[in-house]
């Protein structure tokens, strides 16, 4: 043990020298455009938290209801004693919402992607997945018996070729897997191209929607009603855009649900969601149905917050999403920038190996729908002089 332990403290030491470590601060106040930190007000820009809708008085009522009414947690996995008449109202809610036969719940979407890809392919099948992938995707398809191929990102030339060896090498069934949106770039998949490749080659596609669900495409539905196609298998979170709390989901015909409901391991061997976060669940949905004021919001803001780091001379990655990353390439010049910030009010993190390949460090900025002029207004002006500050802006 005790030389194990004293390799592992070697790891440790060397995450730290290269400029890698990541530190957590403690929130003391609800989630928010702003938030509190060691008794400070600071703006926050890197929550996921898209419409402003984790600390909403509707969420909260919702959730304090359901706790009366429904108790704190359900101690049980699904099929045994762990189904409550609001899981199953929440599921039949979002399958009507995102345009599915049905979904199925996991404690979060990463559950979802460990979930999804092993019930449905066995070895005679094929995966083809886009090379920006979110992890959970990556773990997903590494617990699958079915044949990997990977094409570049959103390369629909590359993606066809993959198509024709996934074929050409007898493929059964075959499933291209893709990101409705990269998260550390912002970027959408074309997934009106790739539905195309898809329904040429009698492919199924599988999009996790995570960073969509909400606010991309008409009333929130994603990233498929943004191209105004039909993804076969979705996946999506309720932790994000949706409240911000907890929980995932699989939404796809009905066989493909039933079938996860027999042999998705994360689902069959994990607890229930609390009955709290299901009912906040349903609440988000009425919300974002009814929610255009906060997308033109979000977007509005997104694009001033784009136009004023641009201007400001930051280095930004092109796009339209409200993911909006400064790349500063460097590990510790974004752990510097991330430090000045934060002495100056601003809260944000820096984005390195692993979470993003050695040499693309940056700060990964997200807008919300709950942030003011004024709010971004200082933010830029924070901004600006801590890159003058730090010498990332001459």
């Amino acid at each position: 043990m005790t030389d194990f332990l004293t390799d592992i403290s070697g790891r440790l030491t060397e995450i730290q020298a290269e400029g890698l470590w990541k530190t957590e601060r403690e929130i003391t106040s609800a989630q928010g455009g702003h938030i509190t930190v060691g008794g400070r007000d600071m703006i926050n820009l890197c929550a996921n938290n898209y419409l402003g809708l984790a600390n909403h008085p509707a969420l909260i009522s919702a959730a304090k209801t359901a706790l009366d009414d429904h108790g704190y947690g359900m101690a049980s996995v699904r099929f045994i004693c762990g189904t409550q008449d609001l899981h199953r109202q929440l599921e039949q809610r979002l399958a009507s919402f995102l345009g599915h036969d049905d979904t199925i719940l996991f404690a979060a979407c990463f559950d979802a992607n460990a979930a999804v890809f092993e019930p449905l392919l066995g070895a005679e099948d094929a995966i083809i997945s886009d090379a920006l992938n979110h992890a959970s995707i990556i773990d997903g398809i590494r617990l699958c018996k079915a044949k990997r191929y990977r094409y570049a990102n959103a390369d629909m030339t590359d993606l066809e070729t993959q198509l024709k060896a996934a074929r050409a090498d007898g493929a059964r069934h075959i499933m291209i897997a893709t990101d409705g949106v990269f998260s550390m770039d912002g970027y959408l998949a074309p997934l009106d191209q790739i539905r195309a490749l898809a329904d040429k080659y009698n492919a199924i596609l599988m999009v996790d929607d995570c960073h969509a669900t909400g606010f991309m495409g008409p009333k929130g539905a994603g990233t498929p009603a943004h191209f105004g196609i039909q993804a076969d298998v979705l996946t999506g979170t309720l932790g994000k855009a949706m409240g911000g709390a907890i929980g995932g989901y699989i939404a796809g015909p009905q066989p493909v649900i039933d079938l996860m409901r027999q042999r998705a391991r994360p689902y069959l061997f994990s607890n229930a969601l609390p009955p709290a976060v299901v009912a906040a669940g349903l609440a988000a949905i009425d919300l974002v149905e009814a929610g255009d004021d906060l997308r033109t919001q979000l977007f509005d803001n997104a694009a001033y917050w784009r136009a004023g780091l641009s201007d400001a001379g930051f280095d930004l990655l092109e796009g339209q999403h409200p993911i909006i990353p400064v790349m500063l390439y460097d590990a510790q010049k974004a752990q510097a920038l991330a430090a000045r910030l934060f002495e100056l009010g601003v809260y944000v993190s820096g984005f390195f190996f692993p979470v993003v390949p050695k040499g693309r460090a940056r700060i990964r900025t997200q807008m919300n729908a709950a942030l003011t002029r004024a709010d971004l207004d200082t933010a830029l002006t924070a901004f600006a002089q801590a890159g003058r500050d730090t010498g990332v802006l001459s």
